[in-house]
């Protein structure tokens, strides 16, 4: 399982990564990016819950990741 941010829709508030650092950060540019590493089990809920809390929807699973 992996995610993406939409650079488009982001507004940079920050909330996924303070849900869930090990998988969103914040770039230099101000808007959140999603790290390239693959979640486990002990990180799928924060991750999921940090891509259901964003408040524009920016963040969407990467389904082409799985199917590899």
């Amino acid at each position: 399982m992996k995610f993406k941010v939409n650079s488009d829709t982001c507004i940079g508030c920050g909330a996924c990564a303070a849900i869930c650092d090990e998988v969103f950060e914040i770039s230099d540019d101000g808007y959140a990016v999603a790290k390239d590493v693959i979640i486990d089990d002990s990180t799928k809920e924060d991750a999921i819950s940090a891509m259901e809390g964003c408040p524009t929807g920016a963040i969407i699973e990467d389904k082409k990741e799985e199917n590899q």
